[in-house]
């Protein structure tokens, strides 16, 4: 995210790490990234990967689905945030996620 407007993922991991009194390059070791990438992922500079939610949700006793939602909302406003439509589409999409899922129950 290029403005930091919006770093849901991010902050909720650097906040569970400075909990646990964790510094940055053993949760990288843990997650086999270099310490640059997870700095930039905690700031909301680079997006991590979908393959870390289950070990970050995991070793900072989170919940899965929480995460997941966090890094895809995350990755959603990046993609819209300086769309003035942006609103309307996510409004489209809202309602096109609610029929999807009245179909599969």
């Amino acid at each position: 995210m290029t403005n930091g407007v919006m770093n849901k993922f991010g902050n909720i991991i650097r906040s569970k790490r400075e909990e646990q009194e964790m510094l940055l390059r053993h949760l990288s070791a843990e997650l086999d990234i270099d310490i640059a990438m997870l700095s930039k992922i905690e700031r909301g500079e680079k997006i991590a990967k979908r393959e870390y939610i289950h070990p970050l949700a995991k070793l900072f006793k989170l919940d899965y689905n929480e995460l997941l939602s966090l890094w895809l909302a995350d990755q959603v406003f990046q993609l819209v945030e300086n769309e003035g439509q942006a609103l309307q589409a996510l409004q489209i999409v809202k309602k096109e996620l609610k029929n999807n899922t009245k179909k599969f129950k």
